[in-house]
């Protein structure tokens, strides 16, 4: 757990951090969000002692980071910065090696966690080893950047705009390699972004900044319906609050289940779909779409993703399948406007 007591820090005339008192869980990503100069960066850059406060403390599970050696104490950490930060002159395997190298790992256990992390990573092993960052594309130098942080298994992931970069596509397949990491890892993640969405889709607490105050900490849920101030829900957009908290739920919340169709259809004497099986997946997803005769839709996508969906496809509803294609039920869009379990 990372925790700032009364931290204050200004350049000059400027203050970058006033005052702040904030916990970062353990096993937890925080994303700090806020305006260009709001002590983002200044923040993330304290908790590796890159810059020292001129007031108050930085602790790391309760022991206070100046007593410990910069080295040392940033050798638990891995950082990534936007541009990836890779050595030019150094192949990919020497990239993520550095700190392990640096810490005396034997050869072997160094070779087998560069696979680990390019395969972890979708960059295969035999393809990328020995490649230099001039002959990867922006994403793949990204992904590189992520793995050499990762490397060492450190303790803790500082991430200052890691993907602002990127294109869509790339952005969204590197946050989900990034959440894939952290469920397998447990690791604590801090990570500093420009884009609220991906604040809101990637971290369990959202902090938003200020002028070096902190104007609201919680979970993205409670900062999009419970807002502390009129600043916190002008900075999210009040517009898109709505889309925004449909964001934040997949469809397996909200979805009609098979059973329930089955139910229904019987009542309305429709003997195809009251054969609904779960364990009959081909027959299942006809029935079904008796109902709603459009390709089926995973129970893991966002409600707001779902949405989008069906209204490009111009139904009300949509068929509901598992990761394997098992037919779950269905969504209807008249039950979006519940409120939320």
């Amino acid at each position: 757990m990372i925790t700032l007591q009364s931290v204050s820090k200004a350049f000059g005339a400027s203050q970058a951090l006033a005052d702040v008192s904030l916990t970062l869980p353990a096993g937890q990503i925080t994303a700090l969000i806020g305006a260009s100069g709001s002590g983002k960066s200044t923040l993330l850059r304290l908790i590796n002692r890159l810059v020292q406060p001129d007031s108050g403390q930085v602790l790391l599970n309760g022991q206070d980071i100046s007593a410990l050696a910069p080295d040392a104490l940033r050798r638990r950490m891995g950082y990534v910065i936007q541009s990836g930060g890779l050595f030019p002159h150094w192949t990919v395997a020497r990239n993520i090696a550095t700190v392990p190298r640096l810490l005396g790992w034997p050869a072997a256990r160094i070779d087998a966690r560069i696979d680990e992390l390019l395969a972890l990573l979708g960059l295969a092993p035999p393809v990328y080893r020995q490649r230099y960052p001039h002959q990867l594309s922006g994403g793949q130098q990204q992904r590189v950047g992520v793995a050499r942080a990762l490397a060492a298994r450190p303790e803790i992931l500082l991430m200052d705009e890691p993907f602002g970069a990127l294109d869509p596509l790339t952005r969204s397949a590197l946050q989900a390699a990034l959440l894939r990491i952290q469920r397998a890892s447990g690791q604590t993640i801090v990570l500093v972004t420009h884009d609220i969405d991906e604040a809101l889709h990637l971290a369990h607490q959202v902090v938003l900044l200020d002028h070096g105050r902190v104007l609201q900490a919680g979970a993205p849920a409670q900062l999009l319906g419970q807002p502390a101030s009129t600043a916190v829900a002008d900075f999210l957009g009040r517009a898109q609050t709505g889309l925004r908290l449909l964001a934040l739920q997949s469809v397996a919340d909200r979805l009609r289940p098979v059973a329930a169709l089955g139910a229904a259809a019987a009542a309305a004497d429709n003997p195809a779909i009251s054969a609904i099986d779960a364990n009959r997946p081909i027959s299942a997803i006809s029935a079904i779409s008796a109902i709603s005769p459009v390709s089926p839709i995973s129970a893991s996508l966002n409600l707001r993703d779902a949405l989008s969906l069906a209204l490009a496809r111009q139904v009300d509803r949509l068929p509901v399948v598992d990761a394997i294609g098992r037919p779950l039920g269905t969504l209807h869009l008249a039950d979006l406007l519940r409120p939320a379990p």
